[in-house]
């Protein structure tokens, strides 16, 4: 690759790879000298191309092997707002997202007590499954309330917005402020199972019930995603302190 002999070129090359499924999970990168020899640099500049790598979860090191691709992985919201900010949509390149269901359902506990109303309040629910280099990552499926809907009657149609959130926020003309992320674990459900192409009897999977709230203080949205054991769900949070 004449030119592009930076160790940040280098770790791009490899991430579109990754994500687009050029590179499956498990596969083995190229060695340290086959890079250095491939791009024409140091090792120096190979090791920190495979560190930031390894850094994003994209790799990692396995022992008699080398450095391998690491299981498809989930980008967290706050990583999908700012892809959004810069680019317009809220999927990553290699990402899709297919609408599986949507419609109106009484809020269970869970939903009812993030959304602030009674338990059994119509709310209207987005389900929508996202793979990546053509594998299954996760099921999510987000609840809004009326109020969002009545300004994005977009939501209510089986078609992807490119960012339903950021719609709504546009619309209500109040930004995104904060996210409650709240993780646990537990068995699939058969519909689960069936969607993210699970196998097993009973199969542990990551829940991550998400809480997004506006500047105004009012639920924009509430989402449960479900990932399988083998999908990284990854944060990457600033330790430096506000200006």
């Amino acid at each position: 690759m004449p030119g592009r002999t930076g160790y940040a070129a280098i770790a791009a090359h490899y991430r579109q790879k990754i994500q687009s499924g050029d590179l499956q999970p498990g596969d083995t990168m190229p060695s340290l000298r086959q890079v250095c020899d491939e791009f024409n640099v140091a090792q120096t500049t190979a090791n920190r191309a495979f560190r930031m790598l390894k850094m994003e979860g994209l790799t990692i090191p396995k022992a008699g092997v080398g450095t391998i691709v690491a299981g498809p992985a989930s980008n967290n919201i706050a990583t999908r707002v700012a892809l959004h900010a810069a680019t317009g949509k809220a999927l990553d390149d290699g990402e899709t997202s297919q609408i599986l269901e949507v419609g109106t359902t009484g809020a269970d506990e869970l939903i009812a007590s993030r959304l602030d109303v009674a338990p059994g309040t119509p709310v209207h629910m987005r389900r929508r499954l996202v793979s990546r280099g053509g594998v299954p990552v996760h099921v999510s499926t987000s609840y809004y309330p009326a109020y969002v809907i009545a300004v994005t009657p977009e939501l209510t149609q089986p078609t992807s917005t490119g960012g339903s959130r950021e719609l709504a926020a546009e619309r209500l003309g109040v930004e995104q402020e904060k996210v409650l992320e709240e993780v646990t674990s537990r068995h699939a459900t058969d519909q689960e199972k069936a969607a993210l192409g699970l196998t097993e009897k009973n199969v542990p999977v990551t829940q991550v019930v998400r809480t997004v709230t506006l500047a105004d203080g009012r639920v924009v949205e509430v989402a449960v995603k479900v990932a399988g054991g083998s999908t990284i769900l990854r944060w990457t949070t600033s330790l430096r302190p506000k200006a």
